[in-house]
């Protein structure tokens, strides 16, 4: 590629005129410090690296400690975090969980030996009530700035990032309802987890509320948050005459969408599934998957945002910020029995 088509594609990219991209990369005075951010950020973007002379001492370390990268939705959490540390100045230092690997609490003691300005922690401990929560508590009686995304508890006093959880098997039963659903069935994962207490709520407030189904006890069905735990949550609920099955993650519903085809039942001719993530690729499946989705990108900005408010000074805060999830319907749900008869 020649020098003046990667001058107009990083010009596109951050909103400005090639003269502009030139003064920036050769270092030369009179443009503004937004304008010469924006032109970094677009070679980030892009894939370019920064000009030696251009590149800035790091502002810090700061730690994001994530579960396992099989689901799709942590790589693309991680990758926004990121991405958004990293115009901030920030390196981001990844630690993953694996099962049997690792666990969460030496990775946050390897953290704070490395002198991390901070920590995020993606759907960590926090987020089990049966942990103890001292491991954070002892992190904030330090003064370490931690942001927790996905799973409240009232006993850590620092800010909490969330998506909305009862709203999203809220909107998910409304629209298998609005289809002509009536046994609607839900997938989850382990009862310990606040996000699984919380979608049980909302789906029991959206049963109540659109069909009188006060006693929904024996289409709620727990199992692990992966395609196999799908699959077998699926296969007990399709034992019990659910026509929509509403899954708490999208790797879940494919799960389900493979418990229906070994009954012989069609999706979404026959069976509707709803997911829950819209993670990356999920538009591609077969079919494509009805879900709802996370607001990945806000929240990934709100956490870096509050993090750097933390480290530069702001009290941290006991308050839990939530994000709105939004439903996206795509091939996977169709018309219930009610609307077939």
């Amino acid at each position: 590629m020649n020098g003046h088509a990667r001058l107009a594609d990083i010009a596109a990219q951050a909103g400005v005129s090639e003269a502009t991209v030139s003064r920036v990369l050769n270092g030369k005075p009179g443009v503004s410090n937004a304008t010469r951010q924006a032109v970094m950020t677009a070679l980030d973007l892009m894939g370019y690296e920064r000009p030696q002379r251009l590149r800035q001492r790091s502002n810090g370390l700061i730690g994001l400690v994530t579960p396992e990268l099989d689901n799709p939705i942590f790589p693309a959490f991680a990758q926004a975090i990121e991405r958004a540390l990293t115009q901030h100045g920030y390196t981001p230092v990844l630690c993953t969980q694996m099962p049997g690997g690792a666990p969460e609490d030496e990775f946050t003691e390897l953290l704070v030996d490395r002198g991390v300005s901070g920590i995020v922690f993606v759907s960590g401990l926090h987020a089990d009530t049966t942990a103890r929560m001292d491991r954070y508590t002892r992190l904030t009686d330090r003064g370490l700035p931690i942001v927790l995304v996905d799973g409240y508890n009232e006993h850590i006093d620092a800010p909490f990032i969330s998506s909305d959880d009862r709203l999203a098997s809220r909107l998910a039963v409304q629209h298998l309802v609005d289809l002509g659903h009536e046994r609607i069935g839900l997938a989850l994962g382990p009862r310990r987890f606040v996000p699984v207490i919380r979608k049980i709520e909302g789906y029991r407030q959206a049963m109540a509320h659109l069909l009188g189904a006060t006693d929904v006890e024996e289409l709620i069905a727990h199992s692990l948050f992966s395609v196999e735990g799908g699959q077998a949550a699926a296969a007990q609920l399709l034992a019990r005459g659910c026509t929509g099955i509403v899954c708490a993650s999208d790797l879940m519903a494919l799960g389900a969408i493979r418990a229906c085809r070994e009954k012989g039942l069609s999706v979404p001719g026959e069976v509707s599934v709803v997911g829950f993530d819209d993670s990356p690729l999920i538009a591609f499946t077969d079919p494509p998957l009805t879900t709802v989705r996370k607001p990945i990108g806000a929240m990934a900005s709100a956490a870096v945002q509050t993090l750097l408010e933390e480290i530069n000074g702001a009290q941290g805060r006991h308050v839990e910020l939530i994000f709105q999830p939004e439903l996206v319907v795509r091939g996977s749900t169709g018309s219930g029995p009610l609307v077939n008869r």
